[in-house]
């Protein structure tokens, strides 16, 4: 069922429609082996968004804390610990009983927050029974009305965006609260999205489109992290942690500092089609950009509010459109210059090259390069998801089209894209870190497919590095810039890779699951919850208890293990020598 806000819902609404309503969101924990750094944009958008109607928001972030206690150190978490169950339901409380009862709780967060979503559940349907209780972002996205039978407690799911429903679901809790919820659903209030009453809760599925305008959103209301309800200055320890670099840990390199960071977003859905990839909290492939005028406006509102030095975009598309890339330029220039502002982006290597293939089979350079543009902005860095060097793997993955229009470049023996080379130079020569990340074990990855992307790396380093003398400063900052870490290829559902044949055969042996014959969707049952409590990040290995890997590649299992142990420790040339 494809249920949408009827068009003229935004027209209809007043000022006031949602006046003393109360509604919290609750933020969960994520990474746990790296300091959190990027404020829950999500919930502090849609915060910002009940308020120009009148709503009173909370967000309880429960992801910024990481305790350093014995039980870390045991743990060897040496950026401390998140939360334990009972130290969250405390702080819940806590902050509950200072707002007063809700009339509407959301949880958010990515699938990998599966089991917090559940607890939290539990947690909230005891200390606010009577609240409306809904799951949005991408956990409940990917698993949409399914959720429902890992998460009874709620009352909602919404999926996909969230900026406009996030308003009906506010009003649908009201109707509620004033009205009951047999009276509300009686008189009509809460259609079209209630799909029936279970148990005296009613169960809504809420379809999250695209807002008409992206301009038009009010920023974050950050303000609402200022401190918790202990004291403790949220938005401050975010803004304390770099976005990217070393300290991060999140595989994004730099070869500069920054001392106070914030990260926000330049777009919505995604043009593009990697097979590996889940788009659909984030519109899908609906793609939609906010103007240079008002992206240039949020950096100066942070530079002037918070004292940033550098601002994060954490879309993955922002080099799209060189058209908007000048505008931006044309405004930020003279901070830039000044050396007032500082940013960075991603985007994808062939944009960066810029080459356009030619009539007689050769290729030419764009007149005006984007990272130019981008440098004159006061764009300091950008990060590639090239994930693969290897031209066969690149087109398993859904990248090959762009990646290989212009042929491909010989170096030192490997055959790289020509459009990830040109990428890398035409970066570095604008003064723009460029920061690529990587993917092994792709379904139909050999093993000489995973040795040309950790030759691309190695030619990375050589290029920096040239003309520096070895052991020196420069050097070091140089060859620290180059990111070596490599991901592993997992599957998550609602993804085409998710739905490869070797994919499936795999996850059936490994994991028992199951999956309909004709959708080509796993069952939802225990085989498949357990699977999805043990995603993450792609920072690691996911094996069975048995040990036994998941594995997609044609890798044999023992020397991709082995493997996976050499790339943990930095040993790149060991597995070049294989």
């Amino acid at each position: 069922m494809n249920l949408v806000l009827p068009n003229r819902f935004l027209d209809s609404l007043s000022p006031t429609a949602l006046s003393g309503v109360k509604v919290t969101f609750i933020n969960m924990p994520i990474r746990e082996q790296a300091k959190p750094n990027n404020p829950p944009l999500g919930p502090a958008l849609l915060a910002a968004r009940l308020r120009e109607y009148g709503a009173q928001p909370t967000i309880i972030d429960l992801n910024i804390y990481r305790i350093k206690d014995q039980v870390a150190a045991e743990r060897g978490l040496t950026s401390g610990r998140c939360l334990s169950y009972q130290e969250a339901r405390g702080l819940i409380e806590r902050t509950l009983a200072k707002a007063g009862e809700q009339h509407l709780i959301g949880l958010s967060g990515l699938i990998t927050t599966l089991s917090w979503q559940t607890k939290v559940a539990q947690m909230v349907r005891e200390l606010d029974p009577d609240a409306i209780l809904v799951s949005g972002g991408g956990l409940a996205t990917q698993f949409r009305t399914g959720l429902f039978d890992w998460i009874p407690e709620l009352d909602a799911v919404s999926h996909s965006e969230g900026d406009d429903i996030i308003l009906k679901i506010a009003l649908d809790a009201k109707a509620i609260r004033d009205r009951g919820l047999e009276s509300a659903r009686l008189s009509g209030q809460l259609s079209p999205f209630l799909q029936e009453v279970q148990n005296g809760r009613p169960r809504f599925y809420y379809h999250g489109g695209r807002t008409p305008d992206l301009d038009a959103l009010p920023h974050p209301a950050y303000d609402l992290l200022d401190s918790d309800v202990d004291g403790f200055k949220v938005l401050e320890e975010y803004l304390s942690v770099p976005v990217w670099g070393g300290q991060a840990k999140n595989s994004s390199a730099t070869s500069f500092e920054m001392s106070r960071s914030i990260s926000t977003v330049s777009s919505r859905g995604c043009p593009f089609a990697c097979k590996f990839c889940f788009r659909g909290a984030q519109g899908e492939r609906n793609y939609g950009v906010r103007s240079a005028e008002n992206l240039a406006a949020e950096f100066m509102d942070y530079k002037a509010r918070y004292g940033v030095d550098f601002v994060g975009l954490l879309d993955d598309n922002f080099m799209v459109s060189p058209k908007r890339i000048s505008e931006l330029a044309d405004i930020l220039e003279p901070y830039a210059a000044a050396g007032q502002l500082r940013w960075g982006a991603h985007g994808r290597l062939d944009e960066a090259a810029d080459l356009r293939p030619t009539r007689d089979g050769g290729y030419k350079s764009a007149e005006v390069l984007r990272v130019r543009e981008m440098r004159r902005a006061g764009c300091m860095y950008i990060g590639f998801g090239a994930e693969s060097a290897s031209p066969m793997t690149l087109e398993e993955m859904g990248k090959g089209g762009f990646m290989l229009t212009v042929g491909l470049e010989r170096i030192g023996g490997f055959e790289f894209p020509r459009a990830m080379t040109q990428g890398i130079r035409n970066t570095l020569e604008a003064g723009i870190q460029a920061n690529c990340t990587w993917i092994m074990g792709y379904p139909g990855e050999r093993l000489e497919d995973l040795q040309t992307s950790l030759g691309f790396i190695k030619w990375q380093q050589e290029f920096v590095t040239e003309g520096h003398a070895p052991g020196t400063d420069a050097y070091e900052t140089a060859l620290q810039s180059i990111n070596t870490s490599v991901f592993t290829a997992t599957a998550y559902p609602g993804t085409e890779m998710f739905r490869h044949e070797k994919v499936r055969e795999v996850l059936s042996d490994v994991f028992s699951l199951r999956f309909d014959p004709n959708t080509k969707q796993p069952v939802m049952d225990e085989n498949f919850k357990t699977y999805v409590l043990e995603l993450n990040d792609a920072t690691k290995m996911i094996t069975n208890q048995s040990g036994r890997p998941l594995n997609f590649s044609n890798i044999p299992d023992d020397q991709f293990v082995e493997i996976r142990n050499k790339l943990d420790s930095g040993d790149l040339d060991a597995v070049l020598g294989f």
